[in-house]
């Protein structure tokens, strides 16, 4: 299987359990839930992206293989012996996008063999491959769920519709449920959904706040 990869790059992870943990991101290219293209954003299931993942950036690429995808994750790890990541946990996130549409078993074994923990953030509209470490879902309103469990589930929050009330979600199988407030680009609307989602996770402490760390230390 061929891959197209929008960018891959070395950084913290900004988001949920694994926040401040060194990650190679490699966010693959295109989305099921909207074209990533702004004109179609009004009609899109998924409204409030906040990612460019439409084709191919400078530090992106379209791989043949497994094999080659791995061999550009591994270039970005800081430190590789004979042909593996080393030093401290080697985590590659797999995002998007939607990486399910194009992330397989083979990219998923391509990746351990270069001694990387498998990540993948997913709108949990499609099943994964086996062998991924770490599901992240983040579920949209207007999306069937076809992936009920993981070890953590990311509600971006609010959302427009009722469908996406954290209700709806806390009874499914997963670790860890964080509230990530939304973030519209306005910054007292902003400020709105970050004390919405602090007030709900304190009356319901099932929930933790997910805040994006990336955003607030201005690191990609």
């Amino acid at each position: 299987m061929a891959y197209t990869v929008k960018e891959i790059f070395y950084t913290l992870q900004g988001e949920g359990k694994n926040t401040g943990r060194p990650a190679v991101f490699c966010r693959f290219s295109g989305c099921n839930l909207w074209t990533g293209r702004e004109a179609d954003r009004h009609d899109a299931v998924c409204q409030f992206c906040d990612t460019d993942f439409l084709g191919v950036g400078p530090d992106g690429g379209r791989f043949a293989d497994a094999s080659s995808l791995a061999d550009a994750v591994l270039a970005r790890w800081p430190e590789v012996v004979e042909g593996r990541a080393r030093d401290g946990r080697p985590l590659v996130v797999c995002t998007g996008g939607e990486p399910l549409l194009q992330l397989d078993a083979a990219a998923v074994d391509a990746l351990h063999a270069r001694g990387f923990e498998v990540a993948v953030e997913t709108n949990g509209t499609r099943l994964p491959p086996p062998g991924i470490d770490h599901v992240c879902v983040s579920p949209k309103a207007d999306a069937p769920l076809a992936l009920t469990r993981g070890h953590e589930l990311k509600l971006v929050y609010p959302q427009r519709h009722s469908a996406a009330q954290p209700e709806r979600f806390v009874d499914l199988e997963f670790d860890e449920f964080f509230l990530q407030p939304l973030d519209t680009g306005d910054a007292e609307e902003t400020r709105r959904n970050v004390q919405a989602a602090l007030s709900y996770c304190l009356a319901h402490p099932r929930w933790r706040l997910g805040l994006q760390t990336h955003k607030l230390l201005d690191i990609r």
